[in-house]
């Protein structure tokens, strides 16, 4: 994101977050929303919009060699349904650089543009299949950090806006060492399939921006809840 902007919104946010008596961040307003991928390839975004989703994420890229082949589709039907939207670069660590691979994303449907409707791209960080080099992909807590340092600087460096990071509490403290280098910077994306809230955050963020909550959503795709109201939501897709 735009760092000037996006430490206001993080201040903003953390200041707010101060402010409240216990149990009061459970009664702020958030915003509804739901990420996707080819795995999806037939989503209702009109029936999404129309229940009140106002943002989706959609998967664009996955290392250097891989393009969603659904990505366009999805990326029109949610422009056309209304929804603030943006890609996602799913990581592939141990294969190539972090500069490399954001700088494929970028090519392929991970850009920013300031109109008010997309989203910064998000950076997906996962565990790592045996084939990939286990959990973490065959990097060291140090090399992971440094790798996504790499990508995180490029994205910004090309677009002037902080990439979001998608993680959970156990894959940053495994493979990050609970890494507190992009607290300030890039916006958290929390999963944590649960109805008991979000739970513990990693990394140093005060807060998680969003939350994904649920596996499934009724009109496609996971459930994703935005830490805030529509506004807020905005000033992240304008900068």
């Amino acid at each position: 994101m735009k760092f000037a902007p996006t430490l206001a919104i993080v201040a903003m946010y953390q200041a707010a977050a101060l402010a409240l008596p216990a149990g009061e961040l459970e009664k702020r307003a958030t915003v509804q929303g739901f990420d996707i991928s080819h795995y999806q390839p037939t989503l209702n975004y009109k029936g999404a919009h129309d229940s009140g989703a106002r943002f989706v994420i959609i998967k664009a890229t996955e290392g250097t060699t891989y393009i969603d082949p659904k990505f366009s589709q999805h990326y029109n039907g949610a422009t056309a349904a209304g929804l603030i939207r943006g890609g996602y670069h799913f990581a592939r660590p141990g294969s190539s650089s972090g500069a490399a691979q954001a700088n494929y994303f970028l090519a392929h449907g991970g850009g920013w543009s300031g109109d008010g409707r997309t989203l910064p791209g998000m950076l997906d960080m996962e565990y790592g299949t045996a084939s990939q080099g286990g959990t973490c992909h065959g990097l060291s807590k140090t090399s992971m950090v440094n790798w996504i340092t790499d990508f995180v600087n490029t994205y910004h460096g090309k677009t002037t806006r902080w990439p979001l990071i998608y993680t959970t509490n156990d894959w940053w403290n495994t493979c990050t060492g609970n890494s507190k280098a992009f607290s300030t910077k890039s916006p958290l994306v929390l999963a944590r399939c649960s109805s008991a809230g979000p739970g513990t955050i990693p990394g140093g963020w005060p807060f998680q921006t969003i939350w994904q909550n649920k596996d499934s959503y009724t009109y496609g795709g996971d459930s994703d809840i935005f830490n805030g109201g529509l506004t807020q939501l905005k000033k992240i897709a304008t900068g």
